[in-house]
C-alpha cells in the first residue's frame, strides 16, 4: 500500500449519486411499463438519456479508473480478480439492454422482465463495485488519482453534457443528498445550473406518461 494512499480520504459521493441516479431511471421505466405507456416520448428521452449516461460512465471506467488500480496493484491476484469482474460485468450489461431496446421497439409481453433482468444485472454489478472496488480504489489510490478519473469524466461529458447530467443526478434527491453531490461541482457548473440548466431539464420532463 502507497503510504500517501493511507493519508488520502477519497470523497465517492459522485459515484454513488450516479449509481442512485441509474437506479432510480430503471425504476422509472418499470414503472411505465406497468402502466403501458414507454411508447410516450418522455419515457423514450429518458431511456436514451439512462443509455447514453451509462455509457460514459462505463466507458471511462475501463479507460482511466482501472488502469489507474491496476497500476497502483500490481501482480497481486486478488485485487486483479476483481478488476476482470468490473470489467467481465460490464461487458454483461450490453446483452440486456439490447434485449430492453427489442422489448421496447416490439411491444414486446416480456418487457418488463427484461427491464428486471436488466434492473438485477446493472444492480449486482453496482453493489459489487461499491462493496469491493470502492474499498480497494480508497486503499491503493490517491485523491490525486480520483481527480484524474473525474477530469476524463467531465471531458468525456463536455459543457452539453454537463448541462444534462448534472441536473439529472439531481433530480427528485433529497436536499441533503442534492448538497453532498453539488459541493463537489465546480462553482460555474453550479452557477449554470441553478441559472440554466435545472429548469431546461425539467421542461423535458423525462420519464413522464
Amino acid at each position: 500500500m502507497m503510504a500517501d494512499a493511507q493519508q488520502d480520504h477519497i470523497n465517492f459521493d459522485v459515484m454513488f449519486a450516479t449509481h442512485n441516479a441509474f437506479r432510480r431511471d430503471l425504476e422509472r421505466l418499470e414503472a411505465a411499463a406497468v402502466a403501458g405507456k414507454t411508447d410516450t416520448p418522455e419515457v423514450r428521452a429518458g431511456w436514451e438519456n439512462f443509455k447514453h449516461q451509462l455509457h460514459i460512465h462505463h466507458t471511462v471506467e475501463d479507460e482511466r479508473l482501472w488502469p489507474t488500480v491496476q497500476s497502483k496493484v500490481g501482480d497481486k491476484p486478488e485485487p486483479n480478480e476483481l478488476l476482470r469482474e468490473m470489467e467481465a460485468e460490464h461487458g454483461q450489461l450490453d446483452p440486456v439492454l439490447t434485449a430492453v431496446d427489442q422489448a421496447l421497439a416490439t411491444k414486446s409481453p416480456d418487457l418488463i422482465d427484461r427491464i428486471k433482468e436488466l434492473g438485477a444485472v446493472l444492480g449486482d454489478h453496482m453493489k459489487h463495485e461499491e462493496e469491493a472496488a470502492l474499498p480497494l480504489i480508497q486503499e491503493t489510490c490517491t485523491n490525486a488519482d480520483w481527480k484524474n478519473f473525474a477530469a476524463g469524466m467531465a471531458r468525456a461529458q463536455g459543457i452539453k453534457g454537463a448541462a444534462v447530467y448534472i441536473p439529472w443526478i439531481l433530480d427528485s434527491i433529497s436536499p441533503a443528498e442534492r448538497q453532498k453531490f453539488l459541493v463537489n461541482m465546480p462553482p460555474p457548473a453550479r452557477a449554470l445550473n441553478k441559472l440554466f440548466w435545472e429548469s431546461r431539464y425539467h421542461k423535458k420532463q423525462l420519464w413522464k406518461f
